[in-house]
């Protein structure tokens, strides 16, 4: 949907896992075995990263100002089931988070959030605030206060609203 670039780092993992559901066109990739196997998904893990997408949702959501779209798991509440460990290379010394488990989507994504959180890229990566759509994208704005994952598409149908509503 979005022309935006992917978000940087495991980020794109989160906004890879988040726009696996095209609201507008009522499809979703999770219903496929080449979505699911695009993120490392069994049929036995389906609920579960469903239920994991619509937290982030929601979080990225708040990121942008907006409520959650609906009620959802808190995602902190569902990070917390993912323990993450760190990891010290032995040639230069870096450090980094990783997850207890590599295989999970739930640890990939804890390491994914932990990663943004040290760069501080966490709250720029955002859900459109058009109701119809809710892409996931990365807000590389200067001020960092975009609000749709495409001015063309879904800021363009949000000023020609305000537009209209204006009896203009």
């Amino acid at each position: 949907m979005s022309e935006r670039s992917a978000a940087p780092g495991g980020l794109a993992l989160v906004e890879s896992l988040v726009n696996t559901l095209d609201i507008e066109a009522g499809t979703d990739a999770l219903d496929t075995p080449e979505g699911r196997a695009r993120l490392g998904i069994t049929e036995d893990g389906l609920a579960g990263a469903r239920e994991l997408r619509e937290s982030l949702r929601a979080a990225l959501l708040a990121h942008a100002g907006h409520p959650p779209h609906r009620l959802v798991t808190p995602l902190g509440t569902l990070l917390a089931r993912a323990p993450l460990h760190v990891t010290v290379d032995d040639h230069d010394g870096s450090a980094r988070l990783a997850p207890a488990d590599a295989g999970p989507l739930l640890s990939r994504v804890a390491a994914a959030v932990a990663e943004a959180l040290v760069a501080g890229t966490w709250a720029r990566l955002k859900a459109c605030e058009a109701d119809t759509c809710h892409w996931a994208y990365y807000d590389r704005s200067p001020a960092g206060r975009g609000r749709w994952c495409s001015m063309r598409v879904c800021g363009a149908r949000a000023k020609m609203r305000r537009y209209r509503a204006k009896g203009a």
